[in-house]
């Protein structure tokens, strides 16, 4: 008998991890079933069309959701109902992030949101997390997950704040400065001679900072407010400078240096897919999308005259800082800033 024959088994498996297709694919089941029964009169066509089907699961990246993958398998394509079913998890980003706890003088009593015990004292009782509001006990803070949602209401500016603060705050996958500068710069800017290395008026990136703190993702950066287009490079670039923590953080800064030391290729590129892995997941994703962006500015060369070594050299300071404030440390390490970001534009569709 064909392999393909069905006694429900792989139906079941699929539906139990996602009751809301069991209806669609009982249905398209019952279909495959009778394809697969060789009683039926089908051509060789279907089934080498079924086979085809199988063989794109086996080629399927492993970050494709079950339910489908199976579902191919099965000769069933998913309905835009069942698939948004399947992925509404996706579309809530849970970065893991630390609360931010500072001393606090309670006014009135107040009880422990961890141990639910009184806080006791008439000042500095207990601490608040700034980002969230939670109130523990100073001990408590020490055992409290990491598991802190910000509110909208305390995150008082964009710039200037804590890239996996300000997206867990308003549930993105990036921040929304990052994506709203590469979106216009995508559509108006890749061929301007000197894209990121041309400065725009520093008082015009001072007001699309301030838009952006002001108006969060309603700012307004279209071509008829800043038609020069370094006005927007240079924004994005001041995000990433003003950020507390680089987006190459400080805890893997010296990770990264040691790796860009290596002298084998090979070895190099291999310690720097390892380091990556390192990064917190918004700080990656972010990264990631910033240099497949700069991939697409480097397919432009010819009309920009940016290639990777040269955004390098304009990246490098800005994605990555020394945890020490050293001026000496800074210039010494310049050529190997520049040669991690260049190494991750040429071979960001391997190491991403």
């Amino acid at each position: 008998m064909p392999r393909g024959s069905a006694d429900g088994t792989q139906l079941s498996q699929i539906c139990c991890h996602s009751p809301q297709t069991l209806l669609a694919l009982e249905s398209s089941h019952r279909q495959t079933r009778e394809i697969r029964d060789p009683s039926t009169m089908f051509s060789q066509e279907l089934w080498l069309e079924n086979e085809r089907k199988c063989a794109m699961v086996r080629k399927s990246k492993p970050g494709r959701k079950r339910q489908e993958l199976l579902a191919i398998a099965l000769g069933v394509k998913i309905s835009s109902l069942v698939r948004r079913a399947a992925l509404t998890h996706d579309n809530h980003f849970n970065y893991e992030k630390t609360h931010n706890f500072k001393v606090h003088t309670f006014r009135g009593p107040h009880w422990c949101e961890y141990c639910a015990n009184f806080m006791w004292g008439l000042i500095a009782q207990g601490v608040r997390c700034s980002d969230c509001g939670l109130n523990v006990h100073k001990q408590c803070s020490k055992h409290v997950p990491n598991d802190c949602q910000p509110d909208l209401k305390r995150i008082k500016k964009v710039y200037c704040c804590d890239l996996t603060t300000l997206v867990k705050a308003h549930n993105t996958q990036r921040p929304m400065v990052v994506d709203i500068c590469i979106r216009e710069i995508e559509a108006r800017g890749l061929k301007s001679e000197g894209i990121y290395r041309v400065s725009g008026f520093t008082e015009h990136i001072e007001d699309v900072k301030m838009a952006f703190d002001r108006d969060g993702e309603k700012a307004d950066i279209s071509a008829n407010i800043y038609p020069d287009i370094n006005i927007i490079t240079g924004a994005l670039k001041l995000y990433f400078r003003d950020l507390p923590i680089p987006v190459i953080t400080y805890d893997t800064y010296s990770k990264f240096i040691e790796a860009a030391k290596i002298s084998n290729a090979d070895e190099r590129l291999e310690a720097v897919h390892e380091v990556l892995m390192l990064l917190p997941p918004a700080h990656y994703e972010t990264l990631r999308y910033l240099m497949i962006h700069l991939k697409k500015v480097t397919m432009n060369e010819k009309d920009n005259l940016m290639n990777a070594e040269n955004l390098g050299i304009v990246f490098g300071p800005t994605l990555m800082r020394p945890p020490e404030d050293s001026t000496l440390t800074t210039l010494h390490d310049m050529r190997y800033q520049k040669l991690i970001v260049q190494i991750l534009i040429e071979n960001e569709d391997v190491l991403f």
